[in-house]
């Protein structure tokens, strides 16, 4: 009877004991837990001499941290930033569809666009607008060759606002062009070749079936580009613009509470970009929504998604 019980009890030949899975556990991570620890004392440390710290004077940033002059220069850096990323994106799209052309004209042009564009500090590129009553006086439409038709004082168009706009927008283009252009490479050749076949027009195809699907590949590093264009319009402080950076400089060039002044433009920098972050966050869940959907149920048959959007 005890060599029954003893052959019914043992594991089976080359499987693991069930006993072993009942008193299993998960070890515990020394390692980790100190980690952690260094990790929150750094931090707390860190945070304790930034907040005892007379130099950082936090006083004066929650005095000026609501300034009207503060708050002027938030609206003109976020105006700047929408402006300038609306029309970057639609130049942007422009040109990464030029870009796949099979036009060589286009395409080239597109190519020397997005070379001299990314190729260039935006800094310089801003300067230069700002300055290009220097090289063209006047600024005008004429037949080439010929007479001129209508003209304007470079200077009188060229403000500090549009140097601004027309640096941050052409420069945006060329970055937002290989963004869509790698977004639109991503979707499968076939759902054009469907599309055709379904007699839908290539720009039909283009808005209806190609860019939704781009859209998952287009939406994280666009998000990444708004970002890096609210940090960007700081830089339009050198000619004069004022955004935010400038409108804390112009405080303390008369207060001379440098370090205080610029703890306000920061503090409101990373304000701005937690919100915007968030909302990269909710457009990233909304564009994925398919392949969770497609985590439980089969996709659809691409010709019957393409035969309902030609409708």
């Amino acid at each position: 009877m005890s060599t029954a019980t003893t052959t019914t009890n043992a594991p089976p030949s080359g499987g693991a004991d069930f006993r072993d899975v009942v008193t299993a556990h998960a070890p515990f991570r020394t390692g980790r837990l100190v980690l952690w620890l260094v990790v929150l004392l750094v931090a707390a440390d860190f945070i304790w001499i930034c907040a005892h710290n007379d130099g950082f004077d936090w006083p004066v940033v929650g005095q000026y941290f609501f300034n009207p002059t503060v708050i002027s220069g938030l609206y003109v850096s976020l105006g700047l930033t929408v402006v300038g990323m609306i029309l970057g994106i639609v130049m942007g799209l422009v040109i990464a569809i030029a870009r796949l052309s099979q036009d060589r004209l286009a395409s080239g042009f597109a190519s020397l666009f997005i070379w001299f564009f990314r190729g260039t500090p935006l800094l310089v590129q801003l300067i230069f607008w700002y300055n290009l009553s220097t090289l063209f006086p006047r600024i005008g439409l004429s037949i080439p060759f010929g007479p001129t038709l209508i003209d304007w004082d470079t200077n009188s168009v060229i403000t500090p606002m549009t140097a601004a706009i027309v640096g941050l927008a052409l420069n945006e283009a060329a970055y937002m062009a290989e963004i869509i252009r790698a977004g639109l490479l991503s979707v499968d050749r076939g759902q054009a070749e469907t599309a055709e076949a379904f007699g839908m027009t290539r720009a039909r195809a283009l808005w209806r079936i190609i860019i939704p699907q781009a859209m998952r590949s287009i939406v994280p590093p666009t998000g990444n580009q708004l970002i890096s264009m609210i940090k960007a319009t700081s830089l339009v402080s050198v000619i004069a613009m004022a955004d935010l950076l400038y409108s804390v400089q112009s405080i303390y060039n008369s207060t001379f509470q440098i370090v205080p002044m610029l703890l306000v433009a920061v503090i409101w920098y990373l304000l701005i970009t937690s919100v915007l972050n968030i909302g990269q966050s909710y457009l990233e869940a909304y564009y994925s929504r398919s392949e969770r959907r497609g985590a439980t149920a089969a996709h659809p048959a691409p010709a019957a998604a393409i035969e309902e959007a030609s409708h």
